[in-house]
């Protein structure tokens, strides 16, 4: 079991910047691939960014690569999510999630977290 709590959103002007951090308990976090998945309002959840258990394989979604960065940590069991030259379209809740291998699939992963709500301004 992987329990994943994310933090860090909140309400930013275009072209600001937001971190986000996805914290996992367990002692198994190096065992799973994370991801970041994002949902607007009345829009289907989308893939946003995954990276390997090791942190060697890192993907991207193309509306945000050269403005997002996906990295993890596993000696403090933490992901993370820099996001840079936030745009309005990138306002959603965004989720945390873990599956045993990176994929942009949000059906393949096991575990979620609750969400933290990001929010964009123009």
């Amino acid at each position: 079991q992987v329990q994943l709590v994310e933090s860090g959103g909140g309400l930013v002007q275009a072209g600001g910047s937001l971190r986000l951090s996805c914290a996992a308990s367990g002692r198994t976090f190096s065992s799973y691939a994370m991801g970041w998945f994002r949902q607007a309002p009345g829009k289907e959840r989308e893939f946003v960014a995954a990276i390997s258990r090791t942190g060697g394989g890192i993907y991207y979604t193309d509306s945000v690569k050269g403005r997002f960065t996906m990295s993890r940590d596993n000696a403090k069991n933490t992901v993370y999510l820099q996001m840079n030259r936030l745009k309005p379209e990138d306002t959603a809740v965004y989720y945390c999630a873990a599956n045993p291998g990176p994929t942009v699939v949000a059906e393949a992963y096991d575990y979620w977290g609750q969400g933290t709500q990001v929010t964009v301004s123009s």
